[in-house]
């Protein structure tokens, strides 16, 4: 069944919100938990699912994305009918980059047409989550729908950043509102509202004649859920799948962070780090598949004053060296260095970040191959931080790539 179905991954959005980290690289391609990029686990639920013809969708600042999908993600036969292929935007029907999530796939309509696939599944590859896409698609061939969205139950406080959606007893959407000011509760349940995930399966044909409807509208935004979805509702047969369902072969966790911000982005790496993690990732048949580096092992030797490093509550990524350092709560990638004297504590360290003797951080995420001097503090002295480099509306210090102390 999942080998009938075309899977189209939306991975093109600029990741303002998520500078300095996307100032080279797409969010997708952000690195996570200390050994992943975002987009792994958007790929990984795609390979155990059983979908093996995945298009990637890009934009912008999609080298380093491209790398890693050509490192990690290069596993499917071409010769049995499988492929992750890149989609850069070719201006097929346009003289514009993508003007929303529908126009993006509108753009490459011709990669529909030809695809003998029955039903087309679109994703963003910016999401944290583990999920069964093949039962969303059996949900959605057994009620002969031509749209199924897959929702959540969030706080009615957060509920202004999703699409809101209303159901009735047989699960099919009757009203769907993008991003409301005032967003409606579920009914019986006061403090929740039922919210789209961005997660979406149509049957083909109803997806190309939708695209082609949008595009000649005038005024559309060309976005699925302020355009495609509302009018969907009232013509065609839309229905809600639940996320972290009883079917499926995942364990249900119900974990799933957009990590559109630096403090999104802060916490659900931190969640990790938890005594019981909210998000499973040693469930041993649901592996997240990413690419491994030629690293050696990590390890911890004393310093050059003798003194052992210390390890507590944290990640340690491969060839890690703790050399008479101190990690509290934090995620190291590989090839991190924690020098003698240094202290690193509530803070994510990307590859190739060396921390020289005596230097202090604390709630910081440190960009890949950055050197800080011995004796640097950062997260110290929040007003100082502002002044050099940026800071979350939570306080997190992010020090881009490349940056030069003074």
């Amino acid at each position: 069944m999942p080998s009938q179905t075309l899977t189209l991954l939306l991975a093109g959005g600029q990741g303002s919100r998520l500078f300095p980290l996307t100032r080279d690289r797409a969010k997708p391609a952000v690195p996570f938990g200390g050994k992943y990029r975002v987009v792994d686990f958007t790929l990984s639920n795609c390979l155990h699912s059983g979908l093996r013809q995945i298009l990637v969708l890009t934009q912008y600042k999609s080298q380093s994305l491209q790398r890693h999908l050509r490192d990690g993600w290069s596993i499917f036969s071409p010769e049995c009918g499988e492929f992750i292929t890149m989609v850069p935007p070719q201006m097929r029907t346009s003289d514009s980059w993508y003007e929303g999530t529908a126009d993006a796939l509108h753009q490459n309509l011709y990669l529909l047409e030809r695809s003998p696939s029955q039903d087309a599944l679109i994703l963003a590859a910016d999401h944290i989550y583990r999920m069964d896409y093949a039962a969303m698609i059996q949900v959605h061939r057994e009620n002969g729908a031509d749209l199924t969205v897959a929702c959540m139950r969030v706080p009615l406080s957060e509920a202004s950043a999703f699409g809101v959606m209303g159901i009735d007893q047989d699960a099919r959407i009757v009203t769907f509102d993008e991003k409301p000011e005032h967003p409606e509760h579920i009914p019986g349940s006061p403090e929740e509202a039922l919210v789209s995930m961005g997660i979406y399966v149509f049957t083909k044909q109803i997806l190309i004649d939708a695209l082609v409807e949008d595009h000649d509208l005038a005024g559309s935004s060309h976005d699925f859920g302020r355009d495609i979805i509302p009018r969907m509702i009232g013509n065609g047969k839309v229905f809600a799948y639940s996320f972290g369902g009883q079917r499926g072969r995942v364990t249900s966790d119900h974990y799933w962070r957009d990590v559109g911000t630096i403090d999104a982005f802060y916490d659900a790496n931190m969640d990790l780090l938890k005594p019981v993690p909210p998000l499973d990732l040693y469930q041993e048949n649901w592996g997240i598949r990413t690419y491994h580096g030629q690293n050696p092992p990590a390890r911890m030797v004393p310093g050059s004053t003798g003194d052992q490093g210390v390890l507590l509550d944290s990640i340690l990524g491969a060839g890690a060296l703790i050399s008479g350092g101190y990690v509290k709560q934090s995620i190291l990638s590989s090839r991190v260095r924690v020098l003698d004297g240094a202290s690193v504590e509530d803070s994510i360290l990307f590859d190739h970040v060396t921390v020289g003797e005596g230097a202090v951080l604390k709630r910081c995420i440190i960009d890949k191959g950055v050197t800080v001097p011995p004796g640097m503090h950062i997260g110290v002295n929040l007003e100082a931080d502002r002044e050099r480099y940026t800071v979350s509306d939570n306080g997190v210090i992010v020090v881009p790539r490349l940056h030069c102390f003074s």
